[in-house]
């Protein structure tokens, strides 16, 4: 598949450069700094600035399919940086038509209890939580949407580098937690899952999970 992938650079899009190419996939990398990245048979590396709408539209024509690693970090106001780059990911992937687009979503939107989430909770990170807030915005912002086939998919609560297992559950919109207590996730396997998805699509219009 010819895919465009935003945020390649970073931690988790790293992770799903890595895993794409390993699957012959030919990707264009759409990152803030291209000087991170080597071009290669199968990667091309552009320049982007997802505040800026107007050139986003015009790069993200003519994929199969978008994936969005963007992670909204920013120096200043880090909420209001990430809503207003992913409205702009939204706009550009409904302007092109783009066939699927799959976006990397944040582990404080799920829950823990019935009616309440993971960023509601008393002991939630304070340095995690603007981040976390412009995910489920993200979320809430896909989840209006009438034409736009998307999907997001929401890490464990935590997320590290670790082994490529291929061994793991998924799930719909509850945490999951594994047998030793604990909720957690490979990047590696993440990436697993995310491709898993885009090959063959099981939770179009939907946000799932995935979890050991």
């Amino acid at each position: 598949m010819n895919i465009a992938l935003i945020g390649a650079s970073g931690f988790i899009g790293s992770a799903i450069l890595k895993e794409a190419l390993s699957r012959q996939h030919k990707l264009s990398a759409f990152v803030a700094h291209p000087e991170k990245l080597a071009a290669t048979d199968n990667l091309q590396v552009f320049a982007t600035d997802v505040q800026d709408l107007d050139t986003l539209g015009k790069q993200l024509t003519g994929f199969d399919a978008i994936i969005s690693a963007f992670s909204g970090h920013a120096n200043g106001d880090t909420l209001a940086y990430y809503v207003s780059g992913i409205k702009n990911i939204i706009a550009a992937a409904k302007h092109v038509h783009t066939p699927h687009l799959l976006v990397v979503g944040g582990a404080g939107s799920l829950e823990v209890a019935p009616g309440v989430q993971v960023l509601d909770t008393p002991d939630f990170p304070e340095a995690y939580r603007a981040s976390a807030e412009g995910a489920r915005t993200a979320l809430q912002l896909l989840r209006q949407e009438g034409t736009l086939n998307w999907t997001m998919l929401s890490p464990s609560a935590m997320i590290a580098p670790g082994q490529r297992t291929a061994k793991f559950r998924l799930g719909k919109d509850n945490l999951l937690v594994a047998a030793d207590g604990k909720s957690h996730i490979s990047v590696e396997d993440y990436a697993v899952a995310m491709l898993d998805e885009l090959e063959k699509p099981a939770h179009q219009g939907q946000r799932f999970t995935v979890g050991y």
